[in-house]
């Protein structure tokens, strides 16, 4: 009897299958599968391990959370020299943990991955949060929490991250009467959460550059993450369409329209639907 191999996709889905025992780091590293399917998943959890067992040998046991925290960010910013890629912001590898391992650059959300996972293996309670426009770390010390810009290692205050908000405030599309106090932004993010925020990353990287096929597999990888999530399922239907495959696609909008029948794209929708199915001609180009 002959066994296939599980694809890149088919492995991310058994990472992602249950919330309970979620591996960020694995999950998060495997994004990077889809470009390199023969990237070794666990070479590079191993290569994270020591530098946590590097970071470990520096930490007594009685040393307070302070000066973990104090240690980890001398570590992991001065010592490995991890910062922000501010020279290529937009590029794909910006979130493949692998590449940001050997470059020591990366967004936001990709170095507090790593960050995280040190953090954890190093005794700290951290957290990721997924704050406006850029991603952030906690950390709880003593009674409170300390707020860690991983870009830069730099410890946000109350009132810089007031600053930060502000200027979300005044650009986004929230109701000017919808005051969320600042707590409301600093809540913990969960891994799903985590990964689903790192995927869309990829997605608009794809989206500018108009790469549909390295859009495709990312949107199907959103779709087994967010399975519940009908936007997911309708931007999938557009990219099958988009790449010749009018069944797959069709099945997915219409799971769409059927979960939203009042989306305020729906009579689109419903005549690209119709035209899938040979249930009308597609209009004239």
């Amino acid at each position: 009897m002959k066994f296939s191999q599980p694809t890149p996709l088919d492995h991310f889905a058994t990472l992602v299958a249950q919330d309970e025992g979620l591996n960020l780091l694995e999950a998060a590293v495997s994004l990077a599968q889809d470009e390199d399917p023969q990237l070794d998943v666990q070479a590079v959890l191993s290569q994270v391990d020591r530098l946590a067992a590097r970071l470990r040998e520096r930490i007594a046991p009685e040393t307070a959370p302070a000066e973990r925290l104090r240690l980890l960010t001398r570590f992991f910013h001065g010592e490995l020299g991890f910062a922000g890629n501010l020279n290529n912001y937009y590029a794909a590898e910006n979130s493949f943990v692998h590449r940001v391992l050997e470059m020591r650059r990366g967004i936001p959300i990709t170095l507090a991955v790593l960050l995280l996972e040190l953090a954890e293996q190093a005794g700290l309670r951290a957290a990721g949060v997924a704050f406006p426009g850029h991603f952030l770390v906690k950390c709880r010390i003593g009674l409170g929490e300390v707020v860690i810009d991983p870009f830069t290692g730099q410890q946000l205050s109350a009132a810089r991250l007031d600053e930060r908000l502000a200027v979300y405030r005044h650009g986004s599309d929230l109701p000017q009467d919808l005051d969320l106090p600042l707590e409301f932004f600093l809540r913990a993010a969960t891994p799903r959460q985590i990964l689903a925020r790192m995927l869309r990353n990829l997605k608009e990287v794809y989206r500018a550059a108009g790469d549909w096929p390295r859009l495709l597999a990312v949107q199907r990888r959103l779709v087994v993450l967010l399975p519940n999530d009908a936007a997911e399922r309708r931007d999938r239907g557009l990219m099958l369409e988009a790449v010749g495959a009018p069944a797959a696609a069709a099945e997915d909008l219409a799971f769409y329209l059927a979960q939203h029948p009042d989306a305020p794209d729906r009579a689109q929708l419903r005549d690209r639907l119709a035209v899938l199915r040979g249930q009308r001609s597609p209009p004239p180009q």
